[in-house]
């Protein structure tokens, strides 16, 4: 009976393994950058944007039309009655007249703009800007996109690792609670110590059910944000990679000292603030295209026209030519101040752009210095953690060895193995929160590699 029952253990497990699929950090950023939803969309915005450019490349060029024509018409004249010519009166019979009329025409013609106060020109030029300024938002979405899938991927990991940690502190208080219960049957120990393992353990418990919600709720939100299935069992690394350790083992704050330098490396390769410049220079190209509603307006016109009001063949229509040029000045007198409204928003357009300008280099600031400090801080809160992680273990060894010979209480043992359980939890902390701000602060820089992933 136990072979049957060790047998199907063993198999239920392989096949649970079998299911799960194994997913690592640089699959998830895969599967991102090709599942987001607001990534598509950019991608889709950025042919718009090149079609608005060919468009004002089209603005230069003269237009091109042809149209032809042909009418019928049917003309009925009635004619007769009765005259007197030298005193004889003559009666003529009435009758009716019909005659018919068809014409053919052909014309092809276009315009040409000579000069609009150089609107085409301020458009061509704004319309490449919002074309580079699009390509840039798109390089900055997927950076976005790789941080927040390390972001969610490290938490999923953290979690999984403080689930662990909460199955080893129930398992050791179970064997503790056993322990007691023995000892106490022979007399070793108080009731009252039994009473006391059974509530560490039951908060134990508590703790490993928490521990659970947390990893699967961050687990789901994983693979939400992935546009992956939820219920689907997915599995993922339970320790560190080489990369991983070696990024804990160094010091990555000598690497950042110069926190000027930081800033203009930031504003030297963040495709947001480089997109936010462009606009305003489009902006600008707006003020121009404004003005020329108070500038004159040329425009040349031709036209070439056929006629016939017969057609046997094509070359009929060539019995009447017409060619035709012309020009047409427009001169703007008044508008009733639409143009000077336009002109004034365009303008105050141009300034918000540049407030915008302004924050995100703000923001820029902000976000690299609280990053560094924080990193800083991360690496001395690891170094603390991991002293604290094996001082946390000697010590609960000593509590268990006196508390075994009856020279401790169990108060003791029971505070060591807390201090423990706790000092592995805020390593594992440590470690991720200190991962991920290393990863934060190249997100911020705008050196965070997004085309490794692709």
């Amino acid at each position: 009976m136990r072979l049957f029952l060790g047998i199907m253990c063993i198999l239920t497990f392989t096949f649970m393994s079998y299911g799960q699929k194994v997913l690592s950090l640089n699959e998830a950023i895969n599967i991102a950058l090709q599942r987001n939803t607001t990534l598509k969309k950019a991608i889709n915005n950025i042919e718009a944007n090149k079609s608005t450019v060919k468009a004002a490349y089209g603005n230069f060029l003269p237009s091109l039309g042809a149209s032809a024509s042909w009418g019928w018409s049917r003309n009925k004249q009635k004619a007769g009655g009765s005259y007197t010519f030298q005193g004889i009166t003559i009666n003529q019979p009435d009758t009716t007249i019909t005659s018919d009329s068809r014409s053919y025409s052909a014309s092809v013609g276009g315009n040409l703009t000579l000069f609009d106060g150089l609107s085409d020109f301020a458009n061509l030029s704004q319309s490449k800007n919002q074309l580079k300024s699009a390509q840039l938002s798109l390089e900055n979405l997927k950076q976005n996109i790789v941080f927040q899938t390390m972001n969610l991927y490290y938490t999923v990991v953290n979690d999984q690792q403080l689930l662990k940690v909460q199955e080893d502190n129930v398992k050791w208080n179970k064997r503790n609670l056993e322990t007691i219960t023995e000892r106490n049957k022979l007399g070793a120990v108080t009731l009252a110590d039994v009473y006391s393992a059974q509530v560490q353990e039951g908060n134990a418990q508590l703790g490993l059910i928490q521990a659970k919600n947390n990893f699967e709720t961050a687990k789901s939100n994983f693979l939400y944000y992935l546009g992956l299935n939820v219920f689907e069992n997915y599995s993922f690394a339970d320790s560190l990679t080489a990369q991983e350790e070696e990024m804990l083992n160094t010091n990555l704050t000598n690497e950042y000292k110069n926190m000027s330098d930081l800033v203009k490396e930031a504003l030297d390769n963040r495709p947001d603030y480089k997109s936010a410049m462009i606009d305003v220079q489009s902006a600008e190209e707006g003020v121009t295209m404004a003005f020329s509603g108070h500038l004159p307006r040329l425009t040349g016109s031709y036209d070439y026209y056929l006629h016939s009001n017969v057609l046997h063949s094509l070359s009929d229509l060539s019995n009447s030519q017409t060619y035709s040029i012309g020009l047409t000045l427009s001169i703007p007198i008044f508008s009733g101040f639409s143009v000077e409204n336009q002109v004034e928003q365009a303008k105050v357009n141009v300034m918000n752009k540049k407030v915008d300008l302004e924050d995100l280099r703000r923001t820029i600031n902000q976000n690299i210095q609280t990053t560094y400090l924080n990193l800083q801080a991360a690496k001395t809160g690891l170094e603390v953690s991991k002293n604290n992680v094996k001082a946390g273990g000697e010590n609960l060894k000593i509590a268990q060895e006196k508390y075994a010979l009856g020279s401790g209480t169990l108060l003791d043992l029971l505070t060591a193995n807390y201090n423990y359980t706790n000092a592995r939890t805020s390593y594992i902390n440590s470690e991720f929160q200190y991962i991920v701000l290393n990863e934060q602060l190249k997100y911020y820089l705008g050196v965070l590699n997004y085309k490794k992933f692709e």
